[in-house]
C-alpha cells in the first residue's frame, strides 16, 4: 500500500514522503496512529494544503520531546529487586517498570517509548534508550540492585557479584589455611618411621 507520511518514521522516510509499505503495517500502525494517510490523489492534495500545519505540529511535538529528553537524559534510576547469588533476578524488569521508575522521579514517558528488546534479568547498571520522538532520543541508566547499599556500590562502578565471589573465595582460603595450621588432615604416628 502506498502512503504519504505525516511525520518522520524511522527506516521509512520523512514528512511528505510517499512510500510503499505492507498493508498490515499501514492498517495496524501508521494509519491508526495518524503517522500516515493513504496516498490517494485527494489525500495528497489535502496533505499539500495542510503541510505547513503538519510540519508546525511536528516541530512542536519535537520541541516538547526535547524538553522532556533534556530532563531525563543521563539520569540514573535505582530499582531494588530480589535476586540470587549469581545476579539473576527473581523475575525481570520490563518497560512498564522503567516507566514507573522514571515517572516516580518526575519524568514523563510512555511504555511505547522505551526501547527494550528483551526484559532485563540481571543485576547491574543498564543503559536504556527512550525514544521520545522520531528525532529525539534520551538515554537513562537503570541501576538494579538487591539493596540501597548495593546500588551505591554499583553506581561507583563496583561489580558486586564478582566482589561477593572474591570474598567467598578469600574466606574459603583462610579456612583452608587455618585447617592446615591446626593439623587437620594429618595422622599421628605416620611419618618418618618407615
Amino acid at each position: 500500500m502506498k502512503v504519504v507520511l505525516l511525520e518522520r518514521v524511522e527506516n521509512l522516510g520523512a514528512i511528505g514522503d510517499v512510500v510503499s509499505v505492507k498493508d498490515g503495517f499501514a492498517r495496524n500502525f501508521l494509519l491508526p496512529r495518524d503517522k500516515a494517510r493513504r496516498a490517494t490523489s485527494a489525500n495528497l492534495k489535502a496533505f499539500e494544503l495542510d503541510r505547513a500545519a503538519i510540519e508546525a505540529r511536528n516541530e512542536k511535538n519535537k520541541a516538547d520531546a526535547a524538553t522532556i529528553g533534556s530532563k531525563i537524559d543521563g539520569q540514573t534510576y535505582v530499582m531494588i529487586r530480589q535476586a540470587g547469588e549469581t545476579g539473576q533476578l527473581y523475575g525481570s524488569v520490563a518497560a512498564r517498570d522503567i516507566v514507573e521508575a522514571v515517572t516516580a522521579e518526575g519524568g514523563k514517558v510512555e511504555r511505547s517509548q522505551i526501547v527494550l528488546n528483551t526484559p532485563i534479568k540481571t543485576l547491574g547498571v543498564h543503559e536504556i534508550t527512550v525514544r521520545l520522538h522520531a528525532e529525539v532520543s534520551a538515554t537513562v541508566k537503570i541501576n538494579i540492585a538487591r539493596s540501597a547499599d548495593e546500588a551505591e556500590r554499583q553506581a561507583k562502578g563496583e561489580d558486586v557479584i564478582k566482589a561477593a565471589y572474591d570474598e567467598d573465595r578469600e574466606a574459603a582460603l583462610e579456612q583452608a589455611k587455618d585447617m592446615v595450621a591446626g593439623g587437620a588432615g594429618q595422622q599421628e604416628g605416620l611419618g618418618s618411621e618407615a
